[in-house]
């Protein structure tokens, strides 16, 4: 089961703390994979859910490649993930029932569950049946770490 901390959360949200680096590479640490929003602004690459937040770089991106789940929040950071050759896992979603990430995963939207072979998004705000799936995002990862 892959477990996805959502924007760093590991035990609730900490709306102050999501997205930002530290966060995110102390999740990490911690052996989870996170999900972050990503934006770009004007050729400067930013974390943040609402908005451009904490400014990164591609290089902090790389360093954390095989840990990240990229969700883009804006069409420039899409275009620009999508001309790097690096192997990046981003994906493009608003409200659809499910979207593919650039590796190939289910990205399924909250409340939609059960999909065979798919990342579970936010579960615990529907109690969502998560049998099927492939992995989990969850603000609350820790627990299902421990229920496994």
């Amino acid at each position: 089961m892959i477990l996805i901390a959502h924007r760093g959360n590991i035990n609730g949200k900490i709306d102050d703390l999501e997205n930002s680096p530290n966060y995110v590479d102390a999740a990490i640490n911690l052996n989870y994979d996170v999900e972050i929003d990503l934006w770009v602004n004007k050729g400067l690459f930013y974390t943040g859910h609402d908005s451009p937040q904490y400014k990164i770089n591609l290089n902090w991106l790389q360093e954390r490649v095989q840990n990240l789940w990229i969700h883009c929040k804006n069409i420039e950071a899409l275009e620009q993930l999508s001309t790097t050759t690096d192997a990046y896992n981003y994906f493009w979603h608003e409200t659809d029932t499910v979207t593919l990430t650039s590796s190939g995963y289910i990205w399924a939207y909250p409340g939609k569950q059960p999909i065979k072979n798919s990342i579970a998004v936010l579960p615990e705000i529907n109690n969502d049946e998560i049998s099927y799936c492939r992995g989990i995002c969850s603000d609350y990862i820790f627990r299902f770490r421990t229920n496994r």
